[in-house]
């Protein structure tokens, strides 16, 4: 059996890069663990024991022992041995043993929980299977599900036979969701970025060509194609800055923010950075915003400013000269509450809803506009990366129809929700809502009343 000393070195160099060399040292491990347990007890529990120290024959712990099962408790990588008996018997496969990592993923809660219970893909459960029953080492791909879904590789392998002929097989899965992640991103942006760029850089080589041709001495068209190169130039530029924008927050989308953000004060911010934009348009704004630490939410500040923004510079666009942009915003509601209709006529979707547990209250934003307003057989593509409605203008500054997937990736990092709402003809409301912190979540209702009426 390997020594707690043995597993201590290999999980502190790197047990979450988990090789064949450490995985057969856990494998010995794990299984002498085992077999020395039922030794001295009628079966293992699935929680840490301290009992699995080392100890001698009279069974008192060894002098200086590290307790080996606490080593394999605070390994990064979910670890767990699986005991069968019958090949045939398909509820015979339960666990013995399952790290604090195991016991998180599958939400494993009780001692001999059936394996069945927590993993249900089939690939996973058939290469346990080999690893007990045909003594064959396998990994396979496994991805769990949710709104923060993760990747993982599944590694089965067979462990020494227990007590009675026990099967035993070690079961470690390893999280690829990062690698994963990195290699759709770094895919998505070389497609979308050469799809992009194509036409704005056709039109800078033809004009190009053009000034250094015929037009190489006509000054009116020198000033008009320049002007237009520049124009093309900008594009260009802010495409480039939002996909590289939503490539860092594709990154990181499934690591939650731990900061604190004032709702009220962040739509502030945004407004003043705006208003000039408003004022060439002739648009205004009417915000209808809660007292100043009364909607606080959980979240990355810069991000949150970056949605607020998107939304908010989207209705500018599309609002008229001398019309008004209104910005709400309401603490304290219900996750219900917080996607709940606006207008029963207008068309309505929601674009991303989380995953929330019970209780969980919310902080919802919303912006509405009175531009041309959307079909609803547009509404599901909006968040599509370079998605556009056809006809729709949207004034001098045409955007990279980016905004609103920036803003759908950012909502699912924060664990937040984001809503639409239309009617063509009349405008569009544009929602998000985002968990509060737990300090500021108990608000007056009289606060939320105006949002839930």
């Amino acid at each position: 059996m390997v020594g707690p000393a043995t597993i201590l070195i290999l999980a502190m160099t790197g047990a979450a890069q988990t090789g064949p060399a450490v995985m057969a040292a856990i494998a010995a491990g794990a299984g002498g663990l085992y077999l020395n347990a039922r030794r001295r007890a009628a079966e293992v529990p699935v929680h840490p024991v301290d009992d699995l120290a080392p100890t001698t024959r009279s069974g008192a712990a060894k002098p200086g022992g590290a307790p080996f099962a606490t080593i394999l408790e605070r390994l990064p990588d979910p670890l767990m041995v699986i005991a069968a008996e019958e090949a045939d018997d398909l509820t015979g496969r339960r666990f013995v043993f399952a790290n604090a990592a195991a016991r998180e993923l599958f939400r494993i809660q009780r001692e001999g929980t059936l394996l069945v219970t927590a993993v249900r893909n089939p690939q996973v459960l058939e290469a346990v299977d080999e690893a007990l029953f045909g003594e064959i080492e396998r990994a396979v791909e496994y991805e769990t599900g949710g709104t923060q879904g993760r990747s993982w590789i599944a590694y089965a392998r067979p462990l020494s036979e227990g007590p009675e002929g026990t099967r035993l097989a070690l079961l470690v899965m390893r999280d690829e969701t990062d690698a994963r992640r990195s290699e759709r991103t770094r895919a998505d942006f070389l497609a979308n970025a050469s799809h992009e760029l194509r036409t704005p850089l056709a039109s800078l080589s033809g004009f190009i060509e053009t000034l250094r041709g015929h037009a190489k001495d006509d000054a009116g068209a020198r000033d008009k194609f320049l002007g237009i190169m520049l124009a093309q130039a900008e594009r260009m530029s802010r495409l480039i800055d939002d996909l590289m924008s939503l490539s860092r927050i594709e990154l990181n989308e499934h690591i939650a923010p731990l900061g604190r953000v004032d709702l009220a004060m962040a739509a502030i911010d945004v407004i003043d950075a705006l208003a000039p934009q408003a004022r060439e348009k002739a648009v205004s704004f009417d915000p209808v915003l809660p007292p100043r630490g009364a909607a606080v939410v959980e979240g990355d500040r810069d991000q949150i400013i970056q949605v607020i923004q998107n939304l908010i510079d989207n209705a500018i666009k599309y609002t008229p000269r001398d019309g008004v942009v209104r910005i709400e915003l309401y603490p304290g509601l219900s996750a219900d509450a917080a996607a709940a209709p606006r207008d029963p006529t207008a068309a309505r979707m929601s674009l991303l809803t989380p995953d929330h547990a019970a209780g969980e209250r919310y902080a919802a934003l919303r912006v509405t506009d009175r531009g041309p307003g959307l079909a609803r057989e547009h509404l599901p593509r909006l968040t599509e990366r370079f998605y556009r409605v056809e006809g729709q203008k949207s004034g001098d500054r045409s955007g990279t129809g980016l905004g609103l997937a920036i803003v759908k990736h950012i909502m699912n990092r924060h664990r937040g929700g984001l809503t639409v709402e239309s009617i063509q003809g009349e405008g569009a409301m544009f929602g998000v809502y985002l968990p509060m912190c737990k300090a500021g979540a108990e608000v007056e209702a009289a606060v939320a009343a105006p949002a839930e009426a």
